[in-house]
């Protein structure tokens, strides 16, 4: 028989999984394809929630309480389902460079991964019609189930890899029809489940990420002799270990250097990040270190202090090590690199991580830490050339994230970057001259008398120091140089003789366009007439790598060789997404008016005034979601941690809001979405300094900080929908479902706005559209239909 407690409880374990999956499909995209794709995943899920009002719309049928058990079943069976699917889809981003049928191929993929969010959405939706006086009770277990859900899912991948937490994740859907279901349906559940059990004893290969044949790790493992070691899971990163002999990394070594390198080990993060673990045994071999450009500070003087960001497999350390530098301390942003290399790789590295090591992002480390150090040295952005994905955010390459590294310098210490030459030139570009603002935010008046570069056949090297650079280390740069045939880019007062003699390009665009670039009174023209975008970046729109100018779409196409697939590169796959997902949208949301005599709802054009309500709040609710997702990953240091602490701490808050406002009347009420637009400007004006508060803090605390910051801001944002939701159901229940797609498809837009208006105009503005979202939505909620005096709405006939 069902009960409210079992509806409720159905709500809460659908909400569970879906949000569960949802996440593990985040894991799943940064392993076959990047992490930066993940916007999509948010986007589909809400597709399909939103397609499941749609089709309630449409079909009286299916509104009856008494499916909910078959479509807790087929929730159950959708989720592995969805994720086999789509591996059998043939789309891979980086083949859009060269097919451009792969963009349909986007399409199919939202149509495959949405199945578990549509079955989801039929859940909820179905509870809604059936209790809409208890409408924040549902809703509050919707987002309670969630929240746990954001939660649990980290705890799941500590145990295991993604793919075998969707079997367990399908399982928990699967308790749902065990609680609803008649014996057959029962009986279905139980052999779904067994079937569950032996995909996780079994363990099938089939099972595992489809990873991209173009990614590093599959071109390194295609070389003869190559031969795959280990894969390590967690919940933020697969890092795999391997042998072949595309790893030989010496990034840009000087080509005087014939010896053999020493014994290394390939490292891959996700598939991608190719790195390397060197054994220091033979230290006659580690001679090498001496031939890379990124030697060059130890080659100007002796260093006490050295802090190593990101050091990756270690061969920076090692480098440190074999110059002399007393202190060496390390800052890794991966923890489960750090654990490989400290246990399983302790005796093939030397013990390289064994002590002086850190978890987290630098930044964060320098806040809390008032040692100054001689170098703060930088490993290579992405250890193989990279041009790729410009939706990428990063929030070690800003003016704050610069101006703290210089901080933290001793008076004649170094920054120092070396990063691969990908032309045309940009990142570098970008690199100076974000530094260059950061210098002179905090004073400085000479920033083009403390800088020094050099490139090699491949790479280039930046150094930064904390004062004007002198006479003796300038000699030694160019002694530096000279032995090993490594071209000099820029020193105070280079001459142009001097540049663009060893590895000879037709023309030295790198040398002139430091000159212009560190040059106060030709700065600005240059960057107002270069090709790409090379302005410095902010922690507001921290997307380091998007350099596209939209004033040279054209000279940009023909400087890259007519290819329109570089705008791809460049995040330009985010409008293609978003026609796609606009387009599916207006059919879900436009087909109820279109088919209103057949589906029963009436033709009023009212109707779309009246669901505007809900179309704002998916707007703004998303809008600020993703925005603090986006703006907690620097105080968390982690996208993962980003994600589950922000999602748990606003579904969570959001469901007890909900809660309150079912016992509270007063509170439910839809004119409390003025109050959250109010709450929201004060977070947006408020969160940089809170961020920069927490940052010095523990991981665990910094969680339950981000947990109470965000509640107060949750539990307001939980009261709007369900009391919109109520109202509807004392007047016209029949609008429930059409709202509920409004709502989802509205919600939809969000997370690929978001990110497209964050690199335009800042994350702080997109948090400021959420709250003059919510406050359109308070001014439609005046159109809501509301019961006439002395109408009384027939419960349905369910047991309590």
């Amino acid at each position: 028989m069902m009960t409210r407690r079992k509806i409720f409880a159905v709500v809460f374990l659908s909400s569970f999984s879906s949000l569960a999956y949802e996440i593990n499909l985040t894991r799943i995209f940064s392993i076959s394809f990047s992490y930066h794709f993940a916007f999509m995943i948010i986007s589909i899920a809400m597709l399909g929630i939103g397609a499941s009002g749609t089709f309630l719309s449409l079909s009286p049928v299916l509104r009856a309480p008494s499916r909910l058990a078959l479509e807790s079943l087929l929730l159950g069976i959708s989720i592995p389902a969805s994720y086999l699917l789509s591996k059998a889809i043939p789309f891979d981003p980086l083949s859009l460079l060269w097919a451009q049928q792969q963009i349909l191929n986007i399409g199919l993929y939202y149509l495959t991964l949405s199945l578990p969010f549509f079955f989801t959405g039929l859940i909820v939706a179905k509870a809604f019609l059936a209790f809409s006086d208890r409408a924040g009770l549902l809703y509050g277990g919707d987002l309670l189930g969630a929240g746990a859900g954001s939660v649990g899912i980290l705890f799941l991948l500590v145990l295991t890899g993604p793919d075998q937490a969707v079997l367990v994740i399908s399982s928990i859907a699967l308790l749902s029809p065990l609680l609803l279901g008649e014996k057959k349906l029962k009986a279905l559940a139980l052999l779904f489940l067994l079937l569950t059990l032996s995909g996780l004893i079994l363990r099938p290969s089939w099972m595992q990420p489809r990873i991209s044949p173009y990614k590093e790790l599959q071109v390194a493992l295609k070389y003869p002799g190559a031969e795959h070691l280990k894969t390590f899971y967690s919940p933020f990163s697969r890092i795999d270990l391997f042998k072949s002999p595309a790893v030989r990394f010496a990034p840009g070594m000087s080509l005087t250097y014939f010896n053999p390198l020493p014994e290394q080990l390939g490292v891959s993060v996700d598939g991608g990040q190719v790195n390397a673990v060197t054994n220091p045994e033979d230290q006659v071999s580690l001679a090498f270190l001496r031939f890379l450009p990124s030697s060059l500070p130890y080659e100007i003087r002796s260093l006490d202090d050295v802090l190593l960001i990101d050091p990756k497999g270690g061969l920076p350390v090692l480098l440190a090590n074999l110059a002399g530098a007393r202190r060496v301390y390390k800052v890794e942003s991966n923890p489960l690199m750090i654990e490989i290399v400290q246990n399983d790789l302790r005796k093939f590295s030397g013990g390289l991580y064994s002590e002086n090591i850190r978890s987290g992002l630098g930044r964060s480390f320098l806040i809390s830490e008032e040692k100054k150090f001689d170098l703060i040295d930088f490993s290579l952005m992405g250890a193989v050339p990279s041009g790729l994905f410009g939706i990428s955010e990063d929030y070690r390459y800003t003016v704050e994230a610069f101006r703290e590294y210089l901080t933290h310098l001793k008076p004649n210490g170094f920054l120092s970057f070396t990063l691969y030459l990908i032309p045309p030139a940009r990142t570098e570009l970008r690199l100076l001259n974000t530094i260059t603002a950061a210098m002179e935010k905090l004073g400085a008046k000479d920033v083009e008398k403390r800088m020094v570069a050099i490139r090699s056949w491949g790479t280039l090297t930046l150094l930064a120091k904390g004062s004007p650079i002198t006479l003796p280390e300038i000699e030694a740069v160019k002694s530096f140089s000279m032995g090993r045939r490594f071209d000099l880019v820029y020193y105070p007062g280079i001459r142009d003789e001097e540049t663009n003699r060893y590895v000879r390009m037709p023309s030295d665009v790198y040398a002139s366009a430091f000159k212009a670039l560190l040059n106060p009174g030709t700065r600005n023209h240059f960057v107002d007439r270069y090709l790409f975008d090379i302005r410095p970046v902010r922690d507001e729109n921290p997307f380091f790598h998007s350099y596209l100018k939209l004033k040279n779409l054209k000279e940009i196409y023909r400087v890259m060789g007519g290819k329109w697939q570089y705008f791809i590169e460049e995040g330009y796959l985010l409008p293609a997404v978003l026609i796609q997902v606009l387009f599916l949208s207006l059919v879900l949301v436009l087909l109820p008016a279109v088919a209103g005599k057949k589906s029963g709802l009436p033709r009023e054009g009212s109707n779309i005034t009246r669901l505007s309500f809900f179309a704002f709040l998916g707007l703004g609710f998303m809008f600020v979601e993703v925005c603090l997702v986006q703006k907690m990953i620097l105080p968390l240091e982690n996208p993962s941690y980003a994600v589950a602490a922000v999602l748990a701490s606003i579904l969570v808050s959001s469901g007890a809001g909900s809660l309150l406002s079912y016992r509270r009347r007063l509170l439910g009420t839809p004119s409390v979405a003025i109050l959250i637009s109010i709450i929201v400007i004060f977070y947006s004006l408020l969160l940089p300094s809170l961020s920069r508060m927490i940052s010095p803090l523990p991981i665990p605390s910094k969680i339950a900080l981000v947990f109470l910051i965000l509640f107060p801001l949750g539990f307001f944002m939980g009261v709007p929908f369900p009391a919109g939701i109520r109202i509807l159901g004392e007047r016209d229940a029949s609008l429930i479902p059409w709202a509920w797609a409004v709502n989802g498809c509205f919600s939809v837009l969000s997370p690929l706005l978001t990110i497209m208006l964050a690199m335009v105009l800042g994350f702080r503005f997109v948090l400021w559209l959420g709250a003059a979202a919510y406050l359109l939505a308070f001014l439609t909620s005046f159109s809501l239909p509301r019961r006439p005096s002395g109408q009384r709405r027939q419960a349905p006939s369910v047991r309590p």
